[in-house]
């Protein structure tokens, strides 16, 4: 049963975004749908240990999810002809074919990402349902409380239903209410699968897909709008280095230590076209493609140590100037660091942005904090702090190595 329950929590992880994506665009009420599609998984750990685990694990969930949401209809005593077309419609189906339709997916984040939403309960909704993360993984990832991101999503629900909204891409006229929020939930879906803030995994490339798959419809959609192109060549370039993170054993390899030549070179190329696109549209290039920008350098330097730094500054200012916050500053903080005489300088920001507060959640400050240590040759300092990053990080495998890179700098 053990074995059966994991390959369930597999399957979901990979079909369930999509289960429940159907579900809602033929239900159009986004709770019903979960509990729809909760109720296969109960059938799947029923019927599976008997008739073994379908060929289609995905088009069994949602065969059973629908014929569930037909029985529920036709025992409803007022039951509409609105339901009735849509149960007819249903039973002429092939229960066996499963074509995920993209549109779902994208019609799902439309939903969640309406402007009767806060912004803050539409990113917490998206990432909940469609990225099927846990309120304490979204919870790491906005750095804010776990009950504050219960309240969130059970509060965007409601509104979704009180308010009627209809599970659909919006008309054109609608996209520039919603469409920074879309470009948000994006780009947290692929930075969950990039650098999954819990569990037991250094990166979920079933997320970062989904979401380099759901900006390249975007695109598509709209060629005309260059934060989508950005967004974009920054997945791309990201992406390009997944398999040059981990070696053989499954354990992490720095930047500075990766094989450039295991980086894809067919994704670099994507992104950087990509960009070009930013700069033909000619309106500049906005926060996701200076973040790309960034990106960009390291995936063209020949070398780590040969890594344009004083570009990625400037690059990093620019994007400052734009989107103001504490992990832009780390992050620029961490690039002045590899720069000449930098380290110094790297650590009294480091130690500004520590005392602001702003990430006190995160273990970033303090496993950035420890590098620029153990560079400037304070160890014992930098495993005070790898340990006070252990203690902080979310990801089971970050923790582990945060402690075994403390435990490295302990006296012989």
């Amino acid at each position: 049963m053990d074995d059966l329950t994991a390959t369930l929590d597999a399957v979901w992880r990979i079909e369930g975004p999509r289960v429940v994506a159907t579900l809602a665009r033929m239900t159009g009420d986004l709770s019903e749908a979960e509990d729809l599609a909760q109720d296969a998984v109960a059938e799947a750990l029923r019927v599976w240990p008997e008739s073994g685990v379908p060929r289609n694990a995905g088009a069994w969930l949602t065969t059973v999810a629908k014929r569930r949401a037909i029985d529920g209809w036709r025992r409803r005593e007022a039951l509409d002809e609105r339901h009735r077309t849509i149960a007819h419609r249903l039973e002429q189906e092939d229960d066996l074919a499963w074509e995920p339709i993209d549109d779902d997916l994208l019609r799902l984040v439309f939903t969640a990402c309406h402007p009767v939403l806060a912004r803050e309960a539409q990113v917490a909704l998206t990432l909940r349902v469609v990225a099927g993360l846990s309120t304490t993984e979204i919870a790491r990832l906005l750095v804010t409380s776990v009950p504050a991101v219960q309240q969130r999503i059970v509060r965007a629900k409601r509104t979704l239903a009180e308010a009627h909204v209809p599970f659909e891409v919006p008309d054109h006229t609608e996209w520039p209410t919603r469409l920074a929020a879309v470009l948000t939930v994006t780009y947290l879906l692929f930075t969950e699968g990039y650098a999954p803030s819990g569990g037991d995994r250094w990166v979920r490339r079933d997320l970062a897909h989904e979401a380099l798959r759901l900006g390249r419809v975007l695109a598509r959609l709209l060629p005309r709008e260059p934060e989508v192109h950005g967004l974009v060549a920054l997945m791309e370039l990201q992406s390009s280095r997944f398999a040059a993170r981990t070696d053989r054993r499954g354990e992490p390899v720095t930047l500075a230590d990766q094989d450039r030549r295991l980086w894809d070179r067919g994704q670099i190329a994507r992104g950087l076209t990509a960009l070009e696109q930013v700069d033909a549209l000619g309106r500049g290039r906005g926060p996701y493609a200076l973040q790309a920008s960034i990106a960009a350098c390291h995936a063209t330097a020949p070398s780590f140590d040969r890594t344009d730094w004083e570009r990625i500054l400037v690059l990093y200012d620019a994007l400052s100037a734009l989107v103001p916050g504490p992990v832009v500053r780390l992050n620029r903080a961490a690039a002045l660091s590899m720069t000449e005489d930098g380290l110094e300088p790297a650590l009294e920001e480091i130690d500004r942005i520590a005392a602001d507060g702003g990430l006190g959640r995160s273990h970033l400050v303090a496993s950035t904090r420890a590098d620029v240590l153990r560079r400037l040759g304070r160890t014992a300092e930098a495993r005070g702090e790898f340990l006070a990053a252990a203690e902080l990080a979310g990801n089971e495998l970050e923790r582990a190595w945060l402690e075994q890179r403390a435990a490295e700098l302990s006296p012989s």
